[in-house]
């Protein structure tokens, strides 16, 4: 009693003024039906406690109060006719009235939401802000962190605004204003979380371990003494109290988290998963593996941390089996290669490290990040567990306490310090109404050295809104399969890969299809047109980012077998035709 006490007696601004707590959220379908919704009566009473505490009901065109589930999507239902999409404009068009968030002319309002609430007691239109909406599937959620009534009075002043965006020199903009939010990014979390548990989409990062005589005892547990081939596999091996439910076929297994399935919006999933995760409207776990672990094992004495360290919240039970780590850098290559002089092609990476520590008790683990000086990694976050203390030219030490199961230590944005996998030209053009005559010339690991390996290359050219009739045409490799609206070219196909070369490939061919419809689809022929190449790389990162399993230390000390390896694949990797159109971003010169 004497703790909740102080807890009222909290001044409501000093209680909102960091972290994340949730008033509601609901999730509709794609007929603005709602079919969910939670209220958070604790958060609820912070926020009318801050109201009431600036001696108003908040500005008069603010909702004061949670509306029903009608009238939520009511006011739903009018946004998307006024924004003419659930997404909305993002930016003022013609179409834009005063208040509404087009108005603000920011894409963020596309994210970020505003929803004028009708309530039916009083008749008046009222704003209620910000609404995080994520769309999954044709499912709808939207989530509302509790703000200041300040914030929202300033988004209410900023909607009324004159002039468009961001503007130089003003006293309030959106970006400034989102900056004081940190309430924001946590209700971004819940809102994919809920969003991944409705869809039954729950995986976890993938770890991926090379299976070889090295490897030793290691081997039976992944692969269940059945002698497959030495190729790296993905595993996610179970926590010693999850064998039962998570053991997949042959031994390689995909996740810890129990699977939903394909099924309609199960509730009771998402009513178990909110009273663990925010029993209180305040996240504090949003890992469903974690939660669905406990629900299902629950605790035993033998959980106890030992008496000298604090149980973090990612490690809610402790681990015992057979103890190692397993270490895996994913990487997605994404390039526009247009071939053109007046365009630069464009080639970035994103990329993760995926961990999975099985440890028993709660040790810390550190390494030096290979890599991670700025002219390679731009971008760079980490896992809560992770403390990042020493920087270097060219390694940075990462510590961290690891959760149980696979989790992504660590998220970047770099270059690639190699070169394009892939490089050429793609050609097409229009020999009559209804024919194309294209060629391909591509040449593939250019400057790649041993042990960089292409596992596999497929260039895909879609036809979207015509339908491929004929196709003649002989590459110079591979293998060429057409389906009703794309040409597929097998360049390198799994188990033929390439290490240690470079080779060349050519594709001269036509295509025929039927009589041209009306292009309501802008990547086709006479618009834009481009083909899409898909690939995997092993052996080595391409932004220069490693661990070196020598260098990995446990503390206290344990004997644990650290296992490394790389994988990257092909994300949006584009060739643009270079005879036609093709969209690209104007750069400043230096």
């Amino acid at each position: 009693m004497h703790n909740s006490k102080q807890q009222e007696e909290t001044p409501p601004e000093t209680s909102m003024a960091g972290g994340c707590s949730i008033r509601a959220l609901w999730i509709l379908n794609n007929h603005d039906a709602v079919l969910f919704s939670r209220r958070f009566p604790v958060v609820e009473r912070r926020w009318r406690a801050a109201c009431k505490s600036e001696n108003q009901s908040c500005a008069d065109d603010v909702v004061p109060f949670l509306p029903t589930e009608s009238e939520l999507a009511s006011a739903f239902a009018d946004r998307r006719r006024r924004e003419g999409s659930i997404r909305g404009f993002g930016i003022r068009v013609a179409q834009s009235v005063e208040g509404s968030d087009s108005w603000v002319d920011d894409p963020i309002t596309r994210h970020i939401i505003s929803l004028y609430v009708k309530k039916e007691e009083e008749g008046e239109n009222r704003m209620l802000w910000p609404l995080i909406l994520h769309i999954k599937s044709h499912y709808c959620i939207l989530v509302l962190p509790v703000v200041e009534p300040r914030h929202l009075k300033a988004y209410a002043r900023i909607c009324k605004r004159s002039d468009c965006g961001n503007a130089v020199g003003a006293d309030e903009s959106l970006s400034s204003l989102l900056l004081d939010l940190p309430s924001i990014t946590g209700a971004f979390m819940v809102a994919h979380a809920i969003g991944d548990i409705v869809t039954g989409d729950v995986p976890e990062p993938e770890v991926v371990v090379s299976v070889s005589p090295s490897v030793g005892g290691l081997l039976d547990s992944l692969t269940g003494s059945i002698g497959i081939s030495a190729r790296a596999k993905p595993v996610a091996a179970p926590v010693a109290a999850l064998s039962t439910s998570s053991t997949a076929l042959g031994g390689a297994i995909a996740s810890d988290a129990p699977k939903i399935g394909s099924r309609l919006l199960d509730k009771d999933a998402i009513r178990t998963f909110i009273s663990s995760s925010m029993p209180f409207g305040t996240p504090l776990d949003l890992s469903y593996s974690n939660i669905s672990a406990i629900k299902l094992n629950g605790f035993a004495s033998s959980d106890l941390p030992p008496a000298d360290r604090k149980q973090p919240a990612w490690k809610p039970y402790l681990y015992k089996g057979r103890q190692r780590i397993i270490f895996t850098i994913h990487e997605a290559v994404h390039a526009a290669m247009y071939d053109r002089d007046e365009i630069p092609d464009v080639i970035s990476i994103s990329g993760q490290v995926n961990c999975r520590a099985e440890l028993e008790g709660l040790p810390d683990v550190s390494f030096p990040m290979i890599g991670l000086d700025t002219a390679r990694s731009e971008v760079l976050s980490f896992h809560p567990c992770a403390q990042v203390p020493e920087q270097g030219v060219d390694k940075q030490v990462v510590m961290f306490s690891p959760p149980l199961g696979n989790f992504v230590l660590m998220r970047y944005q770099g270059l690639c310090g190699i070169g394009p996998p892939i490089t050429g030209f793609y050609q097409l053009s229009m020999v009559s109404e209804n024919e194309g005559a294209f060629l391909f010339k591509l040449r593939l690991m250019e400057g790649y050295r041993s042990p960089l390996t292409m596992e596999f290359c497929t260039v895909t050219m879609p036809f979207p809104r015509r339908r491929v009739v004929l196709f003649d045409g002989t590459p110079s490799m591979g293998t060429v399969s057409t389906t009703e609206h794309s040409v597929e070219w097998k360049i390198i196909t799994s188990g033929r890969g390439i290490t240690g070369k470079s080779i060349e490939a050519t594709f001269p061919g036509t295509v025929r299809d039927l009589q041209p419809v009306d292009l309501e689809e802008p990547f086709c022929w006479q618009a834009y047109n481009y083909a899409k190449v898909s690939f995997k790389i092993l052996g080595a990162s391409l932004s220069g980012i490693s661990i070196d399993p020598k260098s990995v230390s446990i503390f206290p000390a344990v004997k644990a077998p650290v296992e490394f390896s790389t994988q990257v694949t092909s994300g949006d990797y584009i060739l643009w035709n270079t005879l036609g159109k093709c969209p690209s971003a104007a750069t400043p010169k230096v």
